[in-house]
C-alpha cells in the first residue's frame, strides 16, 4: 500500500515497507521485536534497574494499599493482587470487618489458581451481579476475565454462595462485548455474533436476547445500529420502581442517540447528538458538549440540566441548571445517593464537589473536604440502601498526600476508613502549580513536584508527563511508583528528580471547550501547549533541554511522538509508551477507525491535509538530531496495537537514527501489563531508560 503522504528532503520513500510489522503474531514480526527486546533489556535491564524493579513491586505488592470496594447487598467486594497472588483474589467481607484495622476476607475466586487449572493466564475483567428477587441476597454474577490482558473478554456465569461456576450456566466467548442481565434467565447481549455483527471499529453493532441454555445463533434481534458508527449496547435498568431497557447507539466518542423501549418500540429521546444523557429514577440528566439552544434559551457548553423523564418525554423543556461552568471551573462527574446528587468539579485543576437536594429546588451546598492542588472524588456507596441510602465515598489524593478513603453521610463529616501508606520520603518535596503561555496565548496550567530545596539553575533531571485527548483529564495523584521510581533518585552530585504533570488542551480540564480546541485541524494546539511547558521550565531555571524527558501512552504516545518530530530541540529523551504513530493507516488498526472523531479521517484527502502533519511515522527525516527515544508496547493489546510502535521503531532505523529502542511485552493489553509484576517492568523500563538517558548513563 501507498502513502499520499509528502515527504521531507532525506526522508524514506513514499511507500510504507514496514506493512509486514502489522503481522501481530507473525514468525518474522515477533522475530523482529525479540531481537529488538534483547538489545533493549541488554542496555536497561542493570543490577540497579533490577534493584528499581523491587522498590516498585513492592509498592504495587503492598498489603497496605486501600482495598476499593463495591457494596451489594450487605457485602462489600474487591479485587486484590499482591505477591502471594499475582493473578488475583476475588473478595468479599462486611462493613464491620472493612472499617477495622484488620479486615477478614472471604475469597470467591482465586485466578491463580482458576489459570492453573485452566491452562490459560486469565486476566480479571468484573463482574456484572444479577439483582436478586426482593429480600433474597445477592447470588448470581457475571464475570469477565480477559485470556491475554486485552479488550476482548470471556463471561461466565458464577454464584457468590456455592463460589463456583454455575454448570450449564451463561458462558460467552472471548469478544469485545458488552452485557446486561435481562432477567434471571436472559441477557443483552452485544458481541461478535459473526460477519456483519461488528462495527467497522471492532465493537458489536447488534444486541441480542440470549436466553438460558440457547446457542448465540438463535439469540433474537433486539438493537441494531449502522455499521459505520462505534458500537451499540442494550442496558436493563433493574432500579426497583424503575425497571426498563436503555438502548444507546454510540456514533463515536462524543455522539450517541438513547433510546427507551416503550410498546415493544424503541422511542428516541430527542436531543442532539453531542449531548451527553444520564438517566436514575424519574430523572433525566442532560450534559450538552457545544451550547444548545432550546426554545430561545442557550445551555452552555459543559453545563448539566435536569428535568423529570415523565416531563420530558410528554414534550416539557423546561430545564433545571445544575451546573453553569466558568472560565475555571468545570463539570467532572456526578454520582446520586438516594436523595441527593454529587457534583465533582475541577477548578483550575483543584477538585470542588457540591451537593445538590432536588427535593428542595436543587438546592445546593459545597461539600468542604477538597485542599487545593489535590483529587478529591465523591460517590455514593449504595443509593438504595434502606440504611446507607445517602452515604457516600470520598477519595482523596494529592502528589505528596497518600490516598485517603473517607466515608460520610450527606449533612454529617466523613470519617476517614483507609489510607494508603507513605512510599517515599513526601516531606522533601513541595507541590507547585504554574501556568505557560502557548503559541497562541492560551494560559495553560501544569504541575510542578519538585524538592524543597529545588535550585533554579537549569541543573535538574525533569520528566514530564502529559495526555492532551478525549476530554480526560489529569489530575494530582499519589503514586509510589513515581516517588520512588523518580523523585528521590539523584544525580551524582545531589539532584533530585522533577516529575511535571501538564493540563494541555485535548483534555478535559476546563470541560468541553478546552477539547474541542484540539480536534482535527486543531491538533497541534495541544502539541504547542505541552511545548509550551518545557521551553517555560527551561525559562524558569527547573531544566535544560538536555535534562528534560517526556513521557505519554497511547494518545500521550501521539503526543510525545510529536514532540520527538517536531520539537527535538526541547528534550533530551522521549518514551513513548502503546502509541499512536501512524496516523496514516491507524484508522484500520484494531479499534482506531472509533477514534475519527478525535483526529480526523487520513482517507479523506481534505482532512489527511492536516492529519499529516502530526502523524510521527510520516514526519520522520534523516539528519536530524532526535532526542534518545524508548518506543514500547504490547504484543496483546487490541485497542492501539503493538504495530504502530514496531513501524515506528524500524523507519527510525532504517533513517539511520541510532539513538532509539524499543521493547514490547508479550503479554498485558493497552495497560501494557496483566499484573503487578509486568507493571513494576513497565514502569522501571521507562523510567530507568529516561534517567539514564537524561543523567548521561547510555
Amino acid at each position: 500500500m501507498t502513502s499520499t503522504t509528502d515527504q521531507h528532503p532525506g526522508s524514506i520513500p513514499d511507500h510504507d515497507e514496514f506493512l509486514w510489522l502489522e503481522d501481530i503474531y507473525g514468525t518474522s514480526p515477533l522475530q523482529w521485536v525479540r531481537a529488538e527486546n534483547a538489545v533493549t533489556e541488554q542496555e536497561l535491564v542493570t543490577g540497579d534497574f533490577l534493584d528499581m524493579e523491587r522498590k516498585v513491586l513492592e509498592v504495587l505488592d503492598s498489603t497496605d494499599r486501600i482495598p476499593m470496594v463495591s457494596k451489594r447487598g450487605g457485602h462489600y467486594y474487591n479485587f486484590w493482587r499482591d505477591e502471594e497472588h499475582p493473578k488475583g483474589l476475588w473478595r468479599r467481607t462486611d462493613w464491620d470487618s472493612y472499617n477495622s484495622a484488620s479486615t477478614q476476607w472471604d475469597v470467591l475466586l482465586d485466578l491463580d489458581r482458576l489459570s492453573a487449572d485452566e491452562g490459560v493466564e486469565w486476566v480479571w475483567g468484573g463482574a456484572m451481579f444479577l439483582r436478586p428477587a426482593d429480600g433474597e441476597p445477592y447470588q448470581r454474577t457475571l464475570i469477565a476475565l480477559s485470556p491475554d490482558g486485552g479488550d476482548a473478554r470471556r463471561f461466565r456465569e458464577f454464584d457468590v454462595v456455592s463460589r463456583t461456576f454455575v454448570t450449564d450456566g451463561f458462558d460467552i466467548p472471548a469478544a469485545k462485548s458488552r452485557i446486561s442481565w435481562a432477567g434471571p434467565d436472559a441477557l443483552y447481549l452485544a458481541t461478535d455474533f459473526g460477519p456483519g455483527s461488528m462495527t467497522t471499529s471492532s465493537y458489536p453493532r447488534t444486541v441480542r436476547t440470549l436466553q438460558r441454555g440457547q446457542s448465540l445463533d438463535d439469540a433474537e434481534l433486539y438493537f441494531d445500529i449502522p455499521e459505520h458508527h462505534m458500537m451499540a449496547v442494550v442496558m436493563r435498568d433493574q432500579t426497583p420502581g424503575f425497571e426498563r431497557d436503555i438502548a444507546v447507539d454510540t456514533i463515536d466518542f462524543y455522539s450517541s442517540r438513547t433510546h427507551l423501549r416503550d410498546n415493544g418500540e424503541w422511542v428516541r429521546l430527542d436531543v442532539p447528538d453531542d449531548v451527553n444523557v444520564s438517566l436514575h429514577r424519574q430523572w433525566l440528566l442532560l450534559r450538552p458538549r457545544t451550547d444548545w439552544e432550546v426554545d430561545g434559551t442557550v445551555f452552555a457548553s459543559g453545563s448539566l440540566l435536569g428535568i423529570d423523564l415523565g416531563s420530558f418525554l410528554a414534550g416539557e423543556r423546561s430545564f433545571t441548571v445544575l451546573f453553569q461552568p466558568d472560565a475555571r471551573t468545570s463539570l467532572q462527574s456526578w454520582s446520586w445517593t438516594r436523595d441527593y446528587l454529587l457534583v465533582n468539579l475541577l477548578s483550575d485543576v483543584s477538585s470542588e464537589i457540591r451537593v445538590l437536594t432536588p427535593a428542595e429546588q436543587w438546592r445546593e451546598e459545597v461539600l468542604d473536604a477538597c485542599p487545593p492542588l489535590h483529587s478529591v472524588d465523591a460517590f455514593a456507596v449504595d443509593d438504595e440502601d434502606d440504611a446507607d441510602g445517602n452515604d457516600y465515598w470520598l477519595l482523596a489524593s494529592g502528589f505528596l498526600t497518600p490516598t485517603t478513603l473517607l466515608r460520610g453521610k450527606v449533612g454529617g463529616v466523613p470519617e476517614k476508613v483507609k489510607a494508603t501508606p507513605s512510599f517515599f520520603n513526601d516531606t522533601e518535596f513541595t507541590v507547585e502549580q504554574h501556568f505557560a503561555v502557548s503559541k497562541d496565548g492560551t494560559r495553560v496550567p501544569y504541575f510542578q513536584v519538585a524538592s524543597t530545596e529545588l535550585a533554579l539553575d537549569g541543573e535538574n533531571p525533569t520528566l514530564l508527563s502529559g495526555y492532551g485527548g478525549f476530554e480526560h483529564a489529569m489530575v494530582p495523584a499519589y503514586s509510589g511508583v513515581i516517588g520512588r521510581g523518580w523523585l528521590e533518585r539523584t544525580t551524582e552530585s545531589g539532584r533530585h528528580g522533577v516529575y511535571v504533570l501538564a493540563n494541555i488542551r485535548g483534555g478535559g480540564e476546563y470541560g468541553p471547550a478546552w477539547h474541542r480546541a484540539a480536534l482535527h485541524a486543531n491538533r497541534h494546539r495541544a502539541y504547542e501547549d505541552f511545548a509550551a511547558i518545557a521551553a517555560d521550565l527551561v525559562a524558569r531555571g527547573v531544566t535544560r533541554p538536555e535534562l528534560l524527558g517526556c513521557t505519554g501512552r497511547s494518545n500521550g504516545g501521539l503526543l510525545v511522538g510529536n514532540m520527538l518530530t517536531h520539537y527535538p530541540h526541547l528534550f533530551g529523551a522521549i518514551s513513548c509508551g502503546v502509541p499512536l504513530l501512524d496516523m496514516r493507516r491507524y484508522t484500520k488498526l484494531s479499534a482506531g477507525y472509533s477514534w475519527i472523531a478525535e483526529y480526523g479521517d487520513p482517507d479523506k484527502p481534505e482532512e489527511w491535509e492536516y492529519v499529516k502533519t502530526f502523524s510521527p511515522y510520516h514526519q520522520l527525516r534523516s539528519g536530524v538530531d532526535y532526542p534518545r527515544t524508548l518506543i514500547w508496547t504490547a504484543t496483546s493489546d487490541d485497542r492501539v496495537g503493538p504495530v504502530q510502535a514496531r513501524k515506528m521503531a524500524a523507519r527510525m532505523k532504517a533513517l539511520s537514527i541510532d539513538n532509539v529502542w524499543f521493547h514490547e511485552a508479550l503479554e498485558g493489553g493497552h495497560a501494557g501489563a496483566s499484573d503487578n509484576r509486568q507493571a513494576a517492568r513497565m514502569h522501571v523500563m521507562s523510567q530507568e531508560f529516561l534517567w539514564k538517558a537524561l543523567t548521561g548513563g547510555l
